[in-house]
């Protein structure tokens, strides 16, 4: 008979599927849904734990493969980072079966598996026996790990195997042994971890939110406004590392994500930082720092402890990141000579500002102003321009949601395909209306960072309804091929994709897809079922015809071939 905690596990995982998505089977959706818990602290977009989901026939027992540094999700195909110390490569790796025991044979293939990803000496091209999404996860990984092995990053390896079960078996539990020593043997430094998500692990990880409340003690009665809610605060350093860490002391990488940039390493005016906190001078530490800034939905004070909700730290992080790097090195110091008392003793101060803002304009000029007094590119601060706020007011009255602040609709319960990223809206311009479905497909993440595309993707000339119906036409390309997705794997479906939308959409207007008001003009009824097909086997078509491989999916001769295939469209059926 099945247990209560499985009883409830069914209802649940069958609510939130008709809620958030109910085209999904319930095998895969279990995939997702065991993810989602699984990463929760990492605070991953719906479509950020789409990317990793990789499961299919030939996946070697992998259902799911996540790349992370420093608890930003890697998706590029290749990768670089400017910082040179203090990283973290996580490499997490995930069976989900929905049945009502745990078994030996899916830890026995992350055995086998794990000697393939792992081993380097092992050249992917030569890995056939698993099919492409695989492959490119493993070459994401190894991509990762070449590019961060002069920084000597802690090495993070983790292992979830999902199930319906109450509990596990001695002999099951005796796999994992072996397959630590497998990636102890290929390498020696990680940190190897392995969990069995049963039924009640499952639900009080679902139970679990995201924390959004976080307490910071004060060293001293805080200046407070008058006229809007606002703290100036002095808080012990010991206090502030506290606030930044989680219990593990590990830095709560989510409550940065406002800031405009990441830590830049070891600048001269990060070692200057960790200079003064390494030799205490005359002066204390505020008088030297210009200190943190935080904005906050609310903030309340009660004696010396100020409870902030929805702390985002948007001008601070390399002060942050040197005082966390302070206290870790102090904290192992300490406890290698038995001594603790240097990390509680510390009694300089850092000035810490909290604000809430009254509205998104104001949190975004706040943001803004408190970057503009060192040097930061604009291109920084794209997430604060008036276009995306005019982009999410437009959407929400037409049933998509403008997600610009990360999984703020996630957080309150918004079905997965109403929400539109902005790295998603990204990919949906570049492919439609500037015609590169090859590029939205290669750089998926990093189609902001240069001014060019920025400047191309996001302008104040188009119509504002352009970006509807971008992001709308590529919600029903996914909604079409999903209907054959048991002809199309996963992978294949990625890599079309945005060459569907390309062609779906320029096949229906005059200009071929060029013109901004054309596109904006577009009735998205008029995307039906059966021009997505007529679009999906031109497309594919000429896909198979190049060899049907990520590299055709991310060169330029497919789009060429598109363009040819979509003028033959338009004039066999004239507008």
């Amino acid at each position: 008979m099945s247990t209560n905690d499985q009883i409830i596990l069914d209802q649940l995982l069958e609510q939130r599927r008709r809620e958030l998505s109910p085209h999904i089977p319930e095998s895969a959706f279990f995939e997702f849904f065991t993810a989602e818990q699984a990463l929760k602290d990492f605070d991953l977009s719906y479509d950020e734990i789409d990317s990793g989901l990789i499961g299919g026939g030939g996946d070697g027992g992998i259902d799911a493969m996540y790349v992370l540094v420093n608890g930003d999700l890697v998706q590029e195909d290749d990768y670089a980072t400017t910082s040179k110390q203090d990283l973290t490569l996580d490499l997490t790796i995930l069976q989900a079966k929905r049945r009502s025991g745990f078994e030996e044979t899916p830890v026995e293939r992350f055995i086998t598996s794990s000697e393939d990803v792992l081993d380097l000496s092992r050249r992917v091209q030569d890995l056939q026996t698993y099919h492409p999404a695989v492959l490119d996860a493993i070459q994401r990984f190894r991509t990762v790990h070449q590019a961060l092995v002069n920084t000597f990053p802690t090495f993070r390896v983790t292992y979830y195997y999902a199930s319906r079960a109450r509990k596990v078996s001695n002999s099951v539990r005796a796999k994992v042994s072996k397959l630590e020593s497998v990636v102890l043997r290929h390498f020696p430094g990680a940190l190897f971890r392995f969990e069995f998500l049963g039924a009640g692990a499952l639900l009080e990880l679902a139970r679990r939110s995201p924390k959004r409340t976080y307490k910071l003690a004060l060293a001293e009665t805080p200046i407070s406004s008058a006229n809007h809610v606002g703290f100036a605060c002095l808080v012990t350093l010991r206090a502030y590392y506290d606030f930044i860490t989680d219990e593990r002391g590990v830095l709560r990488r989510q409550i940065f994500e406002a800031n405009v940039r990441d830590h830049q390493g070891r600048t001269q005016v990060n070692s200057e930082i960790q200079d003064s906190l390494r030799h205490p001078h005359s002066e204390d530490f505020w008088w030297l720092n210009n200190g943190i800034s935080i904005v906050a939905s609310q903030a309340s004070l009660g004696g010396k402890t100020l409870t902030i909700e929805d702390p985002q730290i948007v001008n601070g992080l390399q002060t942050s990141s040197e005082v966390y790097t302070y206290f870790r090195d102090l904290m192992e110091s300490s406890s290698a000579v038995g001594d603790t008392s240097t990390t509680t003793t510390e009694e300089r101060n850092i000035l810490v500002r909290v604000m809430v803002p009254d509205d998104e304009g104001s949190r975004d000029r706040i943001i803004r102003a408190t970057n503009s007094q060192t040097s930061v590119q604009l291109a920084s601060l794209r997430a604060t321009d008036k276009i995306h706020r005019d982009i999410e007011e437009y959407f929400s009255g037409r049933g998509l949601y403008y997600d610009r602040r990360k999984n703020y609709y996630k957080n309150r319960g918004v079905p997965r395909d109403r929400i539109v990223g902005i790295p998603y809206l990204a990919q949906s311009v570049m492919a439609i209306l500037l015609q590169r479905p090859d590029t939205a497909r290669a750089r998926p993440s990093s189609l902001l960072k240069k001014d060019s595309d920025y400047s191309q993707i996001y302008s104040d000339n188009y119509p504002i309804r352009l970006y509807y119906v971008c992001a709308a036409a590529m919600r029903r390309v996914e909604a079409y091929l999903r209907q054959v997705g048991s002809e199309l794997p996963r992978k294949e479906r990625n890599n079309v994709k945005f060459h569907v939308g390309m062609h779906a959409v320029g096949s229906m207007t005059e200009s071929g897809g060029r013109s901004p008001r054309e596109v904006a003009e577009l009735d998205i009824d008029q995307l039906s079922d059966d021009r997505m097909a007529a679009s999906f086997e031109a497309v594919n078509a000429a896909y198979e015809a190049l060899g049907g491989t990520d590299r055709v999916a991310k060169g330029a001769e497919l789009p060429r071939a598109v363009a040819e295939a979509m003028e033959r469209a338009r004039r066999q059926s004239p507008l």
